[in-house]
């Protein structure tokens, strides 16, 4: 099932058939005891909706924290190493790829999140901005992984690269994560041959596109959630990027006008376009 939030309220989705939630706050459902079942009470109670809009679909976000972990694919610490070399910090990367314990840190509040069609930003400072297309999990108050979104965090790479204390300023920005279209509602965890793919569109050409497979991140999602829970408390849930396998050339920086379309089936496509920070 598909969870989507809309300015309308939210509706849930199965077999191409959409069907109006009752329960209209998006953090009530977040918290609720047992989301699969009550959404699949209302499927079973066949009253499709009819004032579902596609144009009207929002982040699927209320109160919930973004936060992110790194260096999750081995795609992911190599370009690290590589950008940061510079500044000493090469080897950081590679021991963080190889530890125990997942780098975790905070990524977004509400208000800086872009939804499906909304824009996401470039730093104004910045002069080597890439998106990073990640499987995101939503998680509830328990710690329990309820869902999973598509989720794009948007990086300066030349702000990092240049030291890695940098890392909150080349992350936490206006603009500088999107989610969407949905949030897929399952219990069973997605495969590991689950795909993830990325196209960003310039002036009407693929500029860049790239792929990867869950089969390429190292660490399991719930072993980032407990550690991510660890000493934390999130009420109303939160939203944990796992990494990602995806990364263009160095050669690669984004563009204000760029389209970037992140895909991970059966998710959907999230597409926000790009601007430049003012």
């Amino acid at each position: 099932m598909k969870l989507y939030r809309t300015n309308l309220g939210s509706f849930v989705e199965q077999d191409g058939i959409h069907y109006r939630v009752p329960l209209t706050s998006w953090d009530a459902l977040v918290t609720h005891d047992d989301l699969h079942g009550y959404l699949l009470s209302i499927v079973n109670k066949g009253e499709p909706a009819k004032d579902f809009l596609p144009a009207k679909i929002e982040a699927p976000i209320g109160n919930q924290e973004v936060w992110a972990a790194g260096v999750t694919y081995y795609r992911s610490r190599s370009a690290r190493m590589d950008e940061s070399k510079t500044a000493g910090g090469g080897d950081f990367y590679d021991r963080v790829y190889s530890a125990e314990r997942p780098e975790l840190f905070f990524k977004s509040t509400p208000h800086r999140v872009a939804g499906p069609g909304g824009c996401v930003r470039i730093r104004k400072d910045a002069t080597w901005s890439v998106p990073e297309p990640e499987l995101t999990l939503l998680i509830n108050h328990r710690g329990q992984i309820i869902g999973y979104t598509a989720g794009n965090d948007m990086s300066s790479r030349d702000i990092e690269g240049e030291n890695p204390l940098y890392l909150p300023q080349a992350k936490v920005y206006d603009g500088s994560c999107a989610l969407g279209p949905c949030v897929l509602i399952g219990s069973e965890p997605l495969p590991a041959s689950t795909p993830i793919s990325v196209e960003i569109v310039r002036d009407g050409r693929i500029e860049f596109s790239g792929a990867t497979t869950l089969a390429e991140l190292k660490r399991a999602p719930a072993t980032l959630v407990e550690y991510l829970y660890r000493d934390n408390s999130f009420p109303f849930g939160a939203f944990l990027m796992t990494g990602t396998g995806i990364v263009p050339p160095n050669s690669f920086s984004l563009a204000s006008g760029d389209r970037i379309r992140i895909t991970i089936d059966p998710i959907g496509t999230l597409e926000n376009e790009v601007v430049q920070g003012s």
